[in-house]
């Protein structure tokens, strides 16, 4: 008993511990000027989609909730920014090159046809980044005409 006192001890003064490792969770600035939906001008109904379902982790206007401030489990969460950060950013839209645009479109609409993102467990805390399937055929219908006319 005196063993499992200690564990639970030093557990929970590790788990106090842990809470002031930094985490950076400062959003760099947004110019509006190469920002995917103000470049594009996009309606409002496709901005009010993609800052619901995707912004978060794939833009500088990361919207941090208040699980992402209790060690370990905001480690993950910047992880996974910094992760959707690397693969696309629309802060940073303007400033890709023209093949990594259409790379970058058709993997997106890959990913809603497949419901691969917004990722599942993103899901179960933002009910508002569950797209139904209008709103994923609507996505991938603004990314094709995209890639059509070559509007990128």
């Amino acid at each position: 008993m005196k063993r499992l006192k200690q564990i639970i001890f030093w557990t929970l003064v590790a788990f106090a511990l842990i809470q002031f490792v930094p985490i950076d969770r400062v959003n760099k600035p947004v110019d509006k000027a190469v920002n995917f939906v103000d470049a594009k001008k996009s309606p409002e109904k496709i901005k009010t989609l993609l800052k619901n379902a995707c912004y978060d982790c794939h833009s500088n206007e990361t919207v941090y909730p208040k699980y992402a401030f209790i060690a370990p489990v905001s480690w993950s969460v910047k992880s996974h920014v910094n992760e959707g950060r690397e693969h696309l950013n629309f802060s940073i839209w303007g400033t890709y090159n023209k093949e990594l645009k259409e790379n970058i479109l058709d993997r997106s609409i890959e990913a809603l046809k497949h419901k691969t993102m917004p990722m599942p467990g993103y899901i179960v805390y933002h009910k508002e980044a569950n797209l139904s399937q209008a709103e994923r055929t609507l996505l991938i219908q603004y990314f094709e005409e995209m890639l059509k006319s070559k509007a990128y």
